[in-house]
């Protein structure tokens, strides 16, 4: 075996294990959310968007922003608006923008969730010191630099 093909078998090794990792950690979070929180991931992801920008958002930029179908953003922010975590409108200027805001009942519910989401990544790193995670980063981020080399 090549040298060269050597190192592509190491590379296809390395994301399977990536894959596997964050399988894994996917998993036991949908796990916690539902069991301790009667939530979903999905329900979680809106939440966390909707949080982070305060003001009201468009359905679409919603979607975009967590590479989800217009479909699937709008199923879960109807479940979301059905348990009171959040409230559509139309939009001001154009009447078919649907603009989606979370309401103060679902900051409440999103920042317990938060907290303990937090809890449980922190606890599936903890075997890593400051140093070991910013090398992670640093090379995670090397990875992406070159996957959108690769798209331009």
């Amino acid at each position: 075996m090549s040298e060269s093909d050597a190192l592509s078998r190491r590379r296809l090794r390395t994301w399977i294990r990536l894959l596997r990792l964050t399988k894994g950690a996917e998993n036991h979070l949908r796990e916690y959310l539902r069991v301790i929180h009667g939530s979903t991931l999905p329900r979680f992801d809106v939440m966390a968007a909707l949080h982070r920008h305060r003001d009201p958002m468009k359905m679409s930029a919603l979607s975009r922003e967590l590479l989800v179908s217009n479909g699937n953003a709008t199923a879960v922010v109807e479940r979301l608006e059905k348990d009171g975590l959040a409230d559509r409108a139309p939009g001001d200027e154009d009447r078919r923008v649907v603009m989606v805001r979370m309401t103060d009942k679902g900051r409440e519910v999103f920042e317990a969730q938060a907290k303990g989401h937090e809890a449980e990544v922190n606890a599936y790193f903890e075997a890593l010191g400051p140093d070991e995670l910013n090398t992670i980063r640093d090379l995670l981020k090397r990875i992406e630099g070159t996957a959108n080399d690769q798209d331009g």
